[in-house]
């Protein structure tokens, strides 16, 4: 267990109010976002975080500093978010998870892409996406529209993009909290990047002088 979560978590099993509180602050905002993509309103999203809380308090004793007391809090939100989504009659691929590779779903159309026996660039652009104006990046109206490509992915790319690229999560601290292999979430990350960059062009694109 590392220095830090060594001490929160000692604060915490002694009943330390403010640092409870600081930590809800910290971490309210990115735990209801992840609960939003596994349960059907932001109401429930809101209930299961409150759970998760809950449950995080009552399971103090149990956590061994395995993975960080950040990564495990979010493991134990999902795993709730998860149960509510089933029970709120929220069908999810869950299963997808655990071997993304096996759904044919390319991320950028094939045509888009050299052979790959191409002597010099083997498997890359034949068409390379166009470089996309910062300012735009920056503005809200295209953070508007990165949000909601986002929110349409399948949950699993969901989940995974808005830990690595919204919350600027570690690839290890995804595995840990969504229960993934590092290929896995390689593959998740892949396909919902390029699904977000799709739709960025799709915007920009025309608006390009």
């Amino acid at each position: 267990m590392e220095q830090g979560d060594a001490e929160l978590v000692a604060a915490l099993r002694a009943g330390d109010e403010e640092t409870f509180r600081s930590l809800v602050r910290s971490w309210n905002g990115p735990l209801l976002r992840v609960a939003q993509i596994f349960v059907p309103s932001r109401a429930v999203a809101e209930e299961v975080v409150q759970e998760t809380w809950l449950r995080v308090l009552g399971a103090l004793d149990k956590f061994e500093g395995r993975s960080s007391l950040k990564t495990w809090v979010f493991r134990i939100l999902v795993n709730t978010a998860k149960t509510r989504g089933q029970r709120e009659g929220r069908v999810l691929p869950f299963s997808a998870l655990n071997d993304p590779a096996r759904i044919p779903e390319p991320a950028v159309e094939p045509s888009r892409f050299r052979p790959e026996d191409d002597p010099r660039y083997p498997g890359g652009w034949s068409a390379p996406p166009p470089e996309l104006p910062e300012e735009r990046l920056v503005a809200a109206e295209t953070r508007a529209v990165i949000g909601r490509a986002i929110a349409a992915l399948p949950a699993t790319q969901a989940a995974v993009i808005s830990l690595r690229d919204v919350e600027g999560w570690s690839s290890e601290e995804v595995c840990n909290a969504l229960d993934l292999t590092e290929v896995n979430q390689r593959v998740l990350l892949h396909r919902a990047r390029a699904r977000v960059r799709q739709a960025l062009e799709q915007y920009l694109t025309p608006q390009i002088a």
